[in-house]
């Protein structure tokens, strides 16, 4: 299949590029980047599936939190997961995002290219999750990668049968969320199923891209020996992309999001992992021959 055919392709009608249109263009929201709120509810639809729009939650510029170097973390809106440890609730909503034009996310990746250059960072995409807007995502990706910046996704990857493998051919590193190792857990923590981040790994792996496995360690929910053995096994199934597992400790910073979009919260008086939970889980990975973070 062609690029064109695919989804790369940019249809201008369905942005009405207009006077009319461009009086309802809010320019300066979302730090500097012009949202197409003139576009009627049929339109946003059309130019979101073809990734002429996204909805964007929010955009920092951090270093060595979301992949290697200095890095464009850009949070996009909408998240089919309800994670109980979730840190971002005000991302699951794909509607409470601003929808941003593709060229104007294309051009504030590409304005940091020097500093990506100089600090060997990129643009990460995170959520949210990510991979709901795959067309969108994917586009930046293909078009920023051309300037020679580094690629990174960040995702569950629940979502990987949406992502064809042009798609995938995009990402120089994916942060994956492997948030348990059984499907009961798993499905206890996030209200959905594992496999799909399985396969996804497995896909990454085939395609020769890196990955930082991400897994929260959360006190009486994912710390038992056998859920980390079995989050262990899974990454073993990923094969040589698996560059090291970071071992995320839980915290409470996310907890007052909850209680101010009046969500139950069913962590409320959940504590994070003692110093000995810690090293134990670490040593259960480094055992099957990763390195740990």
């Amino acid at each position: 299949m062609s690029e064109t055919t695919q989804f790369r392709t940019t249809t201008q009608h369905m942005l009405k590029v207009s006077k009319v249109y461009a009086k309802h263009t809010l320019m300066g929201g979302l730090s500097g980047f012009q949202s197409p709120i003139g576009l009627d509810r049929h339109d946003r639809i059309a130019a979101l599936r073809t990734g002429d729009i996204g909805f964007v939650h929010s955009w920092d510029i951090n270093t060595s939190v979301d992949g290697p170097g200095t890095r464009m973390t850009v949070f996009m809106s909408g998240c089919p997961l309800r994670c109980q440890f979730c840190q971002n609730p005000d991302t699951w909503k794909m509607r409470d995002g601003q929808p941003v034009y593709l060229d104007d996310m294309i051009e504030r990746v590409t304005r940091y290219k020097d500093v990506f250059q100089s600090t060997g960072g990129g643009v990460t995409f995170s959520g949210g999750e990510s991979m709901m807007q795959g067309k969108f995502v994917s586009r930046v990706f293909h078009a920023v990668r051309k300037e020679g910046i580094h690629t990174c996704l960040d995702t569950s990857g629940f979502l990987s049968k949406d992502w064809t493998d042009e798609m995938i051919d995009d990402i120089d590193l994916c942060l994956l969320d492997v948030k348990s190792g059984d499907e009961e857990t798993y499905h206890k923590v996030t209200g959905s199923q594992l496999a799909p981040t399985i396969e996804f790994g497995q896909r990454l792996n085939k395609a020769g891209k890196k990955i930082w496995v991400r897994f929260v360690l959360v006190p009486g929910l994912t710390d038992s020996v056998e859920n980390v053995e079995n989050v262990a096994k899974i990454c073993e199934s990923f094969g040589d992309a698996v560059e090291h597992i970071d071992v995320l400790p839980f915290h409470q910073l996310g907890r007052p999001k909850w209680h101010e979009l009046g969500i139950p919260y069913p962590l409320e008086t959940k504590e994070g992992p003692s110093k000995e939970m810690k090293k134990r889980v670490h040593d259960q990975f480094k055992a099957h021959g990763f390195e740990v973070y």
